[in-house]
């Protein structure tokens, strides 16, 4: 089922879940997934705080997706535990997941207010239709990230931008907690992205949590408080000056990085693009 589609329909099963705010808001305990008797993830323990924005780095394949998915309640671990202020995630309406472009069906024929209003559906329930406050909060959703005069519009008429400024928007009438970006700034110029980093300044002035699944080690330097370093298994959580070590790095990376010294320091070159 393609992933509009399937946001439509699971929206209107979640439920709101009281919190637990005596324990981390999000506990991931010894998370094992197997892909046809293959590990996706093996092992994999953190707790995150309230707040929190997290990069999680690793090359093509090393589980960042999965991870995402099982955290979101989408995808069954294996094994292990996963915990949102002290339940599991299925039934929380708290979390919004925006998966990779790819893996979204672009033709499927909805406007940009109706997948912003997809957000609501876990307030409202299946069985009530949206009402005139519900209409004006998407209108001003839509407002903050800039879209207001983009509501009618079909999604496969967005720039990639929009389009992750649509899900954002999302987001914010689902007045989500935490929010997983699956690969958000993939394909998008400078310009667009920063915007989306001003949209996540704006959530993080709100006490949204952010885990946000990107290549550039770079940006997640420069942008993030936390990094996650994952292939399989984690490699590595804290900030980038604890996380982004040399044999850290090569752990993860393998041949496909390259370490030059400089007199700044030590400059890493990445070539992961063509991986499976």
């Amino acid at each position: 089922m393609k992933v509009i589609d399937r946001l439509r329909k699971s929206a209107g099963m979640l439920r709101n879940i009281p919190h637990q705010d005596e324990t981390p808001f999000l506990v991931v305990k010894d998370l094992h997934v197997r892909y046809e008797g293959l590990p996706a993830l093996s092992g994999v323990d953190f707790n995150i705080e309230t707040g929190s924005r997290v990069a999680v780095i690793g090359p093509n394949g090393a589980g960042k997706s999965t991870l995402f998915k099982v955290i979101a309640g989408v995808l069954k671990a294996s094994s292990g535990e996963v915990r949102v202020s002290g339940h599991q995630p299925q039934g929380h309406i708290c979390i919004a997941y925006v998966p990779q472009r790819s893996e979204v069906d672009w033709s499927f024929p909805v406007s940009v207010a109706d997948v912003v209003m997809m957000g609501r559906t876990g307030k409202l329930g299946m069985l009530r239709r949206p009402k005139a406050e519900d209409w004006e909060l998407v209108r001003h959703c839509l407002e903050l990230v800039g879209m207001e005069g983009l509501a009618e519009r079909q999604i496969n008429e967005l720039s990639a931008g929009q389009q992750q400024r649509m899900f954002i928007a999302q987001t914010l009438a689902q007045e989500a907690e935490l929010l997983l970006l699956d690969e958000p700034l993939s394909g998008l110029d400078l310009p667009s992205q920063e915007e989306v980093f001003l949209i996540l300044d704006e959530l993080h002035k709100r006490g949204v949590t952010v885990m946000l699944a990107t290549h550039d080690l770079g940006m997640a330097a420069a942008r993030f408080d936390y990094v996650m370093l994952l292939n399989h298994k984690l490699l590595g959580f804290g900030t980038p000056q604890e996380v982004f070590t040399e044999e850290r790095l090569k752990s993860a990376y393998g041949g496909h990085l390259q370490m030059i010294p400089t007199d700044d320091g030590t400059m890493v070159i990445g070539d992961t693009c063509c991986d499976d």
